[in-house]
């Protein structure tokens, strides 16, 4: 009788450990869908936009003969054009956003260096993309920008964006949507770090700084709260595991004192 209450009570334990792990994991799957969604979106905005820069460069190209050098440049933004697409079609996580901004970087400053050597100017030094958006291009220098609620930092700027801190105007900053608020995307959530890590992890420290902006370095708390929502969420599957795990002990030991005649 006692071996046969231990055996159902290990068998109730593996059904309620079972039942949680399958819980936190379907939790877990629908919290990286939410995620994903609108990061996706965005690299598909910004896959686009380089589509449409290209169609751009095109029109300012007729008429021009390429030299072997912007030939080859001209080809290596129009193969990161296409990298990128197949790379958006196989998304599957946040992380992935990483790799496709990578390559919209090096396909940006490919497009660069084909307008320098049409115009006869030198290679540009390869500096960051704009940090107010990156579809802006490559950044031209660094400006002093202090975000509301945040501490002043240099931050790398296109030339319009550049002028518009410059005399104190808001930059084009772009925005995504969290919850019903659009805001900059750099306060998004931890899902948004990818984004920002292909664009700029590459140049060293704006790599450690967009570490902060994502983790509430300008006030975007939401990345602390997805973490604070996902502990939560641990500790109350472990705290239902356990409930289900107390009252299945205690209805084996009743079950096992009801079997014994006082």
């Amino acid at each position: 009788m006692e071996l046969l209450v231990i055996l159902v009570l290990l068998a109730a334990l593996l059904a309620v450990v079972g039942v949680s792990s399958r819980r936190s994991k379907q939790r877990a799957l629908e919290r990286q869908h939410a995620e994903l969604e609108p990061v996706r979106k965005l690299a598909f905005e910004d896959i686009t936009a380089l589509g449409e820069a290209l169609q751009s460069l095109d029109l300012d190209l007729a008429g021009h003969q390429l030299d072997p050098g912007a030939n080859a440049d001209y080809q290596r933004a129009l193969d990161s054009y296409e990298a990128a697409k197949t790379a958006g079609e196989r998304i599957q996580r946040p992380e992935d956003i990483k790799h496709i901004t990578e390559i919209l970087e090096d396909g940006r400053y490919a497009m660069a260096c084909v307008r320098a050597r049409v115009e006869g100017r030198p290679l540009p030094t390869r500096r960051p993309p704009c940090f107010f958006d990156p579809r802006h291009g490559l950044s031209v220098v660094d400006v002093p920008w202090t975000p509301a609620g945040g501490a002043p930092r240099e931050v790398p700027a296109c030339a319009l964006d550049a002028e518009r801190v410059r005399v104190g105007a808001e930059p084009d900053v772009r925005k995504v949507m969290v919850g019903s608020r659009r805001v900059p995307y750099w306060q998004g959530g931890r899902a948004y770090q990818p984004y920002a890590a292909g664009y700029f992890g590459a140049f060293g420290p704006m790599d450690w700084m967009f570490m902060g902006l994502m983790f509430g370095g300008l006030g975007g708390f939401d990345a602390l709260g997805g973490i604070g929502e996902g502990v939560g969420e641990a500790i109350g599957g472990i705290g239902e595991g356990f409930g289900d795990l107390l009252g299945g002990i205690g209805d084996g030991i009743g079950d096992m004192f009801d079997g014994f005649d006082f």
